[in-house]
């Protein structure tokens, strides 16, 4: 083949090439990105939130502390918070509990009375009575997909017992 016919050629193809077919068309399609968001939330609470009555004298009254613990729950869900003293040392939905020995719990049964209250150590108990629909004597929240901050006080009434050293777990009860 000759430079020539190579060039016509190479125009003839080039030429059909730029010419648009009558049969060309565009197929067009759709899909969705789809999500489910479930509710969540979480509790970050532990030895940071314990509550430390401190060392006191057996005739101590009404010794009060306070620490915090966070619930983080998934933005605009509603939460009802209850707090639940150890069942095993008598625990109540009333947010009312009993320190048992850490040290000479074989021989020390002395149970050192205590309650939870939301606010203040005076202010309203904070118990176990919430659900996932209504606030009972716990403390309500709407999540934000943030931490929240949550302050507990803790109350012994006295401290008339056995010296020794007691302790009571309280479990954080978030319902959504």
């Amino acid at each position: 083949m000759n430079s020539a016919t190579a060039a016509r050629l190479i125009l003839s193809c080039t030429a059909f090439a730029v010419i648009p077919s009558a049969n060309a068309a565009v197929a067009n399609g759709t899909f969705q990105v789809l999500i489910t968001i479930t509710k969540s939330c979480t509790v970050t609470a532990g030895a940071a939130s314990n509550i430390n009555l401190g060392s006191v004298a057996a005739s101590a009254v009404n010794t009060s502390q306070s620490n915090t613990f966070t619930v983080n729950c998934s933005k605009a869900t509603p939460y009802f918070i209850g707090l639940a003293p150890s069942a095993a040392n008598g625990g109540t939905t009333t947010g009312s509990g009993a320190m048992s020995s850490v040290l000479n719990f074989a021989t020390n049964t002395d149970k050192v009375p205590y309650q939870l209250n939301q606010t203040s150590a005076t202010g309203p108990v904070w118990g176990n009575t919430a659900t996932t629909t209504t606030v009972g004597n716990g403390v309500a929240g709407l999540g934000t997909g943030l931490a929240i901050s949550y302050t507990v006080y803790a109350t012994a009434a006295s401290a008339n017992y056995t010296p020794d050293s007691y302790a009571d777990t309280v479990t954080v009860n978030v319902n959504y």
